[in-house]
């Protein structure tokens, strides 16, 4: 049963949400990132469940989500045995990456320890964890005791969840469903994710909030992109991982991006979507002024400019305008920077996805 925002603090609500995942049901909690459609990670029918309800493919491997078992400090958590029963060996890399960002959007992908059932790996030997920093997702993994696996809480390939009501819009019918009200997400895009399973080169597999430069600032430690690796890296493919796909994220409505002032030039290669658009204008410049154009009745959407905020209203504005009854969405093409590398990646899959049979592409 859903709860609300004024009964999320009580714990009984939490260990309503605990025995759920006991029992083998889906809870839907809030993390800093997106709201995540969790299961017991132990649990191959749960986890089952999870697929059956998002209509995603089971070769699409899953994150689990563990938090350590008393509060979080960073000075002081011990991650090595909250780690051991779900990877085969941890590098000093990876205690430097977990100690610099966790409690935080940082996915790192491991070889798996044999236990970890091939279900939510899509039969891959490596697992992706996280250590999510809502407090409410903190407060479940802790009383939980154990691993929970939590993709985003929307159906396959359509625009992720920022708040409660998004995922009860994407899941109506599922009345058992439990969700935590935790308020609107304050990253906004899914996390960062770092392939550690290769050996010596960690791999970046999807940009997020915590950007290569960043991570070297921090713990002085060289993260290469998957074309950079191929010089250095002997061995088989890179692991597949959420969010992948090239058609993801992705409203109904048409989406389309647009150069730094060519929004004319974006509605002349659709001419038969272009009587009503909506379209996101930075809100550091001036009015676009294309009104006039003949075929076309436009309304401006100001977007910020700054790549966090932007990052963080993304799938909140798209959700919007989708349910607005527009023919074409058009946003401008974020600018060059690994700042903007996440958003950059969330909009072109969107793009790919969007229309009508944007369903029918999520698969492709």
């Amino acid at each position: 049963m859903p709860s609300d925002s004024s009964s999320l603090q009580s714990s009984a609500v939490i260990n309503e949400a605990v025995q759920t995942l006991r029992d083998g049901g889906l809870v839907a909690f809030p993390t800093e990132t997106v709201y995540g459609l969790g299961a017991d990670a132990k649990n191959p029918d749960a986890i089952k469940r999870i697929f059956t309800a998002k209509g995603r493919p089971s070769n699409h491997p899953l994150i689990v989500h563990l938090a350590a078992s008393d509060k979080f400090d960073q000075a002081q958590v011990d991650w090595v045995p909250v780690l051991a029963p779900w990877v085969r060996d941890l590098s000093e890399d990876a205690l430097k990456l977990i100690n610099a960002f966790w409690p935080g959007p940082l996915t790192l992908v491991f070889k798996k320890d044999k236990s970890v059932l091939n279900e939510l790996t899509g039969g891959q030997d490596t697992v992706a964890i996280r250590a999510p920093a809502h407090p409410i997702a903190q407060e479940l993994l802790r009383k939980f005791k154990g691993g929970v696996v939590a993709p985003s809480a929307n159906r396959f390939g359509k625009v992720s969840p920022t708040s409660a009501a998004d995922v009860r819009s994407e899941f109506e019918g599922m009345l058992e469903l439990m969700i935590l009200d935790g308020g609107d997400c304050e990253v906004g895009i899914e996390s960062t994710i770092i392939d550690l399973s290769s050996g010596d080169h960690p791999v970046l597999l999807r940009p997020g909030l915590i950007t290569p430069g960043e991570i070297l600032a921090k713990t002085g430690i060289q993260v290469y992109l998957p074309g950079e690796i191929d010089s250095v890296k002997q061995g088989g493919d890179m692991p597949r991982v959420s969010g992948s796909l090239r058609a993801h994220y992705a409203p109904t409505t048409p989406l389309r991006m647009y150069a730094s002032g060519r929004v004319l030039d974006a509605l002349s290669e659709f001419p038969d979507i272009k009587s009503r658009v909506a379209v996101a204008v930075w809100d550091s410049e001036s009015s676009l002024g294309v009104d006039g154009h003949p075929s076309a009745h436009f309304e401006e959407v100001l977007v910020p400019s700054d790549s966090a905020a932007f990052a963080s209203r993304l799938y909140r504005s798209l959700r919007d305008l989708d349910q607005q009854g527009w023919d074409l969405i058009l946003f401008p093409e974020p600018p060059a920077g690994e700042e903007w590398d996440g958003v950059r990646d969330r909009l072109q899959r969107a793009c790919f996805g969007s229309g009508p049979s944007s369903s029918s592409h999520a698969n492709s």
